[in-house]
């Protein structure tokens, strides 16, 4: 398989926010290029996101949840001019499913938002989180705190949010721009290594997880659901979560 994220697929004038990059010749760089080896190799996917011998797992889920956040980032960047106030007047995943937004500043109570509000705030929210020292630390020898895991729940929770809403929402739109097997390939990605890792309760995947089929062009990943917006419009309950 060959590494479709190494790929000029995207604009990166429409990077929704800046790319968060590692300072070479720390740890976490050493483990990001050796991440991405992987991934050039053409390893599965599930053997890609395992933990490599004689690493700390703290430092793996580290490097992987900077990624992406740059990944989902530039993803919807790519298609945030079609995402509006007017188009998107509240942060969903089709009928079933509604997001609202919840902060320890402006937002106290669990907030209805549109779409392109709530992933300003998100974006934001996790800047905040990854480039603070107590809750990322880069110096060597200083220790991850105490609830790192716990942080990161949230912020891959929050990650997850993004895919269902683009692939639900503006699915045509990447279809359009021949991106469908990329983004595929990163939500996999994305998907496999909070499995391996129990980083997102399996009840909060369900949005992508439950379906009829199979991604485009993936067989071999029957656990997933078709990755085609259509496909998740169900009838039922709206769940809202925060």
């Amino acid at each position: 398989m060959s590494n479709p994220f190494l790929k000029q697929v995207f604009n990166k004038d429409k990077t929704f926010r800046p790319k968060r990059k590692f300072e070479p010749g720390t740890q976490r760089f050493e483990l990001h290029k050796k991440a991405q080896a992987s991934l050039n190799a053409g390893l599965d996917l599930k053997v890609a996101v395992q933990l490599p011998a004689g690493e700390e797992l703290n430092d793996w889920v580290a490097v992987h949840v900077v990624d992406f956040f740059n990944r989902v980032n530039l993803i919807y960047g790519t298609i945030s001019d079609g995402c509006t106030e007017q188009s998107c007047p509240i942060m969903s995943g089709g009928p079933k499913y509604e997001y609202r937004w919840q902060d320890e500043h402006r937002f106290r109570k669990p907030t209805a938002l549109s779409a392109p509000r709530y992933m300003d705030l998100l974006m934001d929210w996790i800047e905040v989180q990854i480039n603070n020292e107590d809750v990322f630390p880069t110096s060597v020898g200083t220790p991850f705190p105490k609830n790192f895991l716990q942080v990161v729940r949230k912020i891959l929770s929050r990650l997850f949010r993004v895919f269902v809403h683009v692939y639900i929402h503006h699915f045509d739109r990447i279809a359009q721009m021949g991106s469908e097997a990329h983004v595929n390939t990163c939500y996999k990605h994305f998907f496999y290594f909070v499995k391996e890792f129990g980083l997102i309760d399996t009840k909060e995947l369900e949005p992508l997880v439950r379906g009829v089929g199979r991604p485009p062009g993936h067989g071999a990943a029957p656990e997933l659901a078709e990755l085609r917006g259509p496909s998740f419009l169900r009838a039922g309950p709206r769940r809202v979560q925060w």
